[in-house]
């Protein structure tokens, strides 16, 4: 082989292999990260590693090559957002986390591992979802409402009493309000979980239980307990019958909690902006609509801006009702 054909094979060559290289340089380029790192602080099969898997299955193979959820449970749901303070802030990991982590625990722990303002970045709204309070057999058939509920209790002292996931607990401080409203003292009883609290209600060991409004729609159906109110300004779709605490008479009894989308703090809003719309798009899909419907939760999305507002004003609402009620974590 001459020099001039030796060269010519060589430069035919290197040019073949650049473009066989050409299909996974695109491919690569036409996703916003290769993987995603979507961390909730629950374990699996619940609520939030459910809404997770869900959206991950969206965003697989189209906003990132592969998109994985990872389950680091434990202290409530702090170590997940912990985790963000370290994770890289290119858009390739993100937590999903219930409101609570970031608008009340600032309010019932001394110390927190995060600040909810500055180590994590807002960029969408997951789902909202509103409370429901139920009676079980231990209370009269006849009571069919808040007010029965509230007379029932001032008649009957010693059973006056509710159970919710857990202490510190959105629902646990709606039942503590429930009792203000009411004029009644409502003792409270803490539970690892709504589910084991609803299993003990229903089984006559407590009275009621106030938790979200999903967790009671099999048992109400199987009629195990009956709710007595939801706690949106508007009915419940998942139980349009119920009315809402305002409805009677309990008008300051109006909320409504939300799961988000956050990244690490500081990350750079186009990072941002990417990721919100992969989101919103993921969000807006059917199989995650309905699968998030199973389970009594509303699908629904945002702008980063708009859920930075909502924190800011759900933690600045919570703050006056945690310290009247005086309730601490670590105390």
């Amino acid at each position: 082989m001459s020099r001039f054909d030796r060269r010519r094979f060589l430069e035919t060559a290197a040019a073949g292999s650049a473009l066989a290289a050409l299909p996974s340089i695109a491919l690569s380029q036409q996703y916003a990260v290769d993987t995603l790192r979507i961390v909730t602080g629950f374990t699996p099969g619940g609520t939030s590693d459910t809404l997770c898997r869900r959206v991950a299955e969206a965003l697989n193979g189209s906003h990132a090559r592969s998109a994985v959820v990872e389950n680091k449970a434990g202290a409530g749901g702090q170590i997940a957002i912990d985790l963000m303070r370290s994770a890289p802030a290119d858009g390739s990991t993100i937590v999903q986390t219930p409101a609570s982590m970031l608008m009340i625990y600032p309010h019932i722990y001394s110390k927190l591992p995060y600040d909810p303002f500055t180590d994590v970045t807002p960029i969408s709204l997951a789902c909202t979802f509103e409370f429901g309070f139920a009676v079980g057999p231990m209370v009269p058939d006849s009571v069919r409402s808040m007010q029965d509920f509230f007379a029932w209790c001032k008649a009957n002292p010693a059973k006056a009493n509710f159970g919710s996931p857990a202490s510190g607990s959105v629902p646990h401080f709606l039942g503590v309000l429930v009792g203000r409203a009411g004029g009644i003292d409502l003792r409270h009883v803490a539970f690892r979980g709504t589910q084991p609290a609803i299993l003990d209600m229903i089984g006559g060991q407590i009275a009621a239980v106030s938790g979200p409004v999903g967790e009671f729609t099999q048992h109400v159906a199987a009629g195990k307990c009956r709710l007595l109110a939801t706690s949106a300004p508007n009915r419940s779709r998942f139980a349009p019958e119920v009315p809402t605490y305002a409805e009677q008479g309990l008008t300051d009894l109006q909320f409504r909690e939300w799961f988000g989308f956050f990244a690490p703090g500081k990350t750079p809003k186009n990072i941002v902006d990417r990721t919100n719309t992969a989101l919103r798009a993921a969000l807006a899909t059917k199989p995650v609509i309905d699968g998030l419907a199973v389970m009594g939760l509303e699908a629904a999305s945002s702008t980063p801006e708009e859920l930075g507002a909502m924190l800011r004003a759900d933690h600045d609402r919570w703050g006056p009702i945690v310290k009247s009620i005086g309730f601490r974590a670590d105390s």
